[in-house]
């Protein structure tokens, strides 16, 4: 897709159909978006979880309890690894939220230009995720998204509330 008609068209889905699953080549394909993204000084900070068997959805549904979460057939979860992100000397700044961002940013556009629906979602309970996943202490969730087909007469809204040009740009 042209890049800013995926900028324009995508929107956060929120109605997935459970009996579609999305083939393992299309998931694939938006996973390495991620792992292709960009990240301060190359460290690659991350890993992606991809949790598609009803055993694992089962112990992760927990964390978040809308249905239609529940309904989608995959969901990613971006991991941050904070020991391994670049650190800036100047003040201690650690760059993995940054980067996390950016990697899942590249997941969920990926995802737009796959046909397939996500939603990033960040209201969900860390110590029960957490728990399910059985992460470490240097591992860090910075954000979920279900991946799925959107269900059968499902319609993006087409509106984008966003400010306007002039209130975010400022040319100085």
């Amino acid at each position: 897709m042209e890049f800013n008609k995926l900028i324009r068209s995508r929107e956060s889905i929120r109605s997935y159909d459970p009996s579609r699953e999305v083939p393992a080549d299309t998931l694939k394909r938006i996973l390495e978006t991620g792992r292709l993204a960009l990240s301060a000084a190359n460290r690659q900070p991350w890993k992606f979880l991809l949790i598609s068997s009803p055993g694992a959805l089962k112990k992760i549904r927990g964390c978040y309890g809308r249905e239609w979460f529940h309904d989608a057939p995959h969901v990613v979860v971006v991991v941050g690894l904070k020991d391994q992100a670049w650190v800036r000397r100047h003040d201690g700044y650690n760059s993995l939220e940054t980067d996390s961002a950016i990697a899942m940013t590249h997941i969920i556009l990926a995802a737009e230009n796959e046909g397939v629906g996500a939603c990033w979602i960040a209201n969900y309970d860390p110590m029960k995720l957490r728990e399910a996943l059985g992460l470490g202490g240097d591992e860090e969730i910075f954000g979920i998204t279900p991946l799925g087909y959107p269900r059968t007469g499902y319609l993006k809204s087409g509106i984008k509330k966003r400010k306007t040009f002039d209130e975010v740009v400022m040319i100085l």
